[in-house]
């Protein structure tokens, strides 16, 4: 079985944090969103090569990454982009890739921006027992969160109804970016879009999949989290440190209160200062301010200010000291 991780998307409603940096590699805790992922595909004997699709103007930051990593299997499969305009789409990037690297074997299909709290070998096994189609199903508990995502309609663990981003959800039973195809649906991805469908987004073929072959899916009740906004990205941090706080041993505090779901990264500086549910990168100085569900990013100096809600870029320098 071969895997595909999703990596080539640029991020926008993350910017500035994500502008120079995948959104994949923002930590989660002591490790990183994809390399929660790559973790679990190195440790499943069934998978023996992971693509990881990337676009050009990020293909450098991976090479590095997984030149620094202890990984066998991961390997780059760059898309030519360079820019959220050039996109080809998901579907159109996994075919392309499918055709690139001569993918012949059932395949594994994830985003490297899924915080999954179920077992992947899990979803391989169900995948498996059905020896077809399969996508992972996640409740949302929220209609107009349902209206974001793919609606999955179920008669048992058979999908008999999908409806990609529906202006009126009838449930909030949604499908995620987690799929497994057997060798035999690969072919039909080029059919699928050479009759002009949408290239865009995986629901989308899924959408015309179920209706030509048996799809089925693997419900979980674990959490889940797309990390695509900083509101999903502090609480995907926030669920893993479940109120505890994650401090680098390399900062200093001085006069500091810190709360509950800060993470505090190296070298960072905090003085006089109080945060609450916040992600704070490394080399940030803090001196009097108070922070609340906000994103800090690294080489920042804050003074004597008051942030709620707030995704401040790199390198930024704010006092409102005179």
């Amino acid at each position: 079985m071969k895997a595909v991780v999703l990596a080539g998307g640029y991020a926008t409603r993350l910017w500035p944090i994500t502008k120079h940096r995948p959104k994949m590699f923002l930590p989660v805790g002591e490790s990183t969103v994809v390399d929660r992922i790559f973790a679990e595909l190195e440790r499943d004997d069934r998978i023996d090569e992971v693509f990881v699709s990337t676009n050009e103007r990020f293909a450098p930051d991976f090479e590095a990454h997984l030149a620094e990593a202890d990984y066998e299997k991961p390997r780059l499969s760059v898309e030519e982009t360079t820019g959220e305009d050039d996109k080809f789409g998901v579907v159109g990037a996994l075919a392309q890739l499918i055709d690139r690297e001569g993918v012949d074997d059932d395949l594994l299909v994830i985003a490297g921006d899924n915080l999954i709290s179920f077992a992947v070998a899990d979803f391989l096994d169900y995948f498996e027992s059905r020896e077809a189609p399969t996508l992972a199903a996640y409740d949302v508990g929220s209609r107009e969160k349902a209206k974001a995502y793919g609606l999955v309609e179920l008669e048992g663990d058979r999908v008999v109804d999908f409806q990609e981003k529906p202006d009126d959800p009838k449930s909030t039973l949604v499908s995620i970016a987690c799929y497994a195809f057997p060798r035999d649906t690969l072919s039909l991805l080029s059919m699928y879009l050479s009759e002009g469908n949408n290239p865009d987004e995986p629901g989308w073929f899924v959408q015309w999949l179920q209706e030509r072959e048996p799809t089925y899916a693997y419900p979980f009740e674990e959490a889940w989290f797309d990390i695509g906004t900083p509101e999903s990205y502090l609480d995907a941090v926030a669920w893993h440190l479940d109120g505890e706080s994650l401090v680098d041993e390399s900062a200093t505090l001085e006069g500091a209160s810190i709360g509950e779901n800060v993470h505090v990264m190296g070298d960072a500086e905090i003085v006089n200062t109080n945060l609450d549910h916040a992600i704070v990168f490394s080399n940030v100085t803090l001196r009097n301010v108070d922070i609340r569900r906000s994103i800090i990013d690294e080489d920042t100096l804050l003074e004597d200010i008051d942030l709620a809600g707030a995704l401040i870029g790199a390198h930024t320098q704010i006092s409102t000291n005179e």
